[in-house]
């Protein structure tokens, strides 16, 4: 027999919102790099507190530590790239970010889905 989680309205509503918010910051991430995740990060900030105690408030602080992490990760190789000498660097550095960025994106959206929450 399988289990069937059920939430609340409050939660399911919270679940909803945070799904927007994966949409919105995979498609500021495709079409911007995630130069306008700034706009769904706000958000992440200020709708967490009201999700405390639920699941969804580990995918708030996934997507945040996502967008910090990959905005480190960025910047640094833009320093490299400034250096000229480690261009190639840098490159393997974007890349890479790049590609667990949207890792990060996938995994949490998947997870949500499925209600499960997302390590801290």
């Amino acid at each position: 027999m399988s289990q069937e989680l059920v939430l609340d309205s409050k939660t399911q509503s919270e679940k909803h919102t945070a799904t927007l918010l994966y949409i919105v910051h995979a498609l500021t991430f495709f079409f911007s790099l995630g130069l306008l995740s700034i706009i769904p990060l706000i958000v992440n900030y200020s709708k967490r507190p009201d999700t405390e105690g639920t699941l969804v408030y580990s995918h708030h602080s996934w997507m945040i530590h996502s967008f910090w992490w990959y905005a480190f990760w960025m910047v640094l190789g833009g320093v490299l790239f400034v250096t000229i000498i480690l261009i190639p660097v840098s490159w393997a550095i974007w890349g890479i970010a790049w590609l667990w960025k949207a890792y990060r994106l996938i995994r949490g959206f998947i997870a949500l889905n499925a209600n499960q929450a997302v390590p801290a």
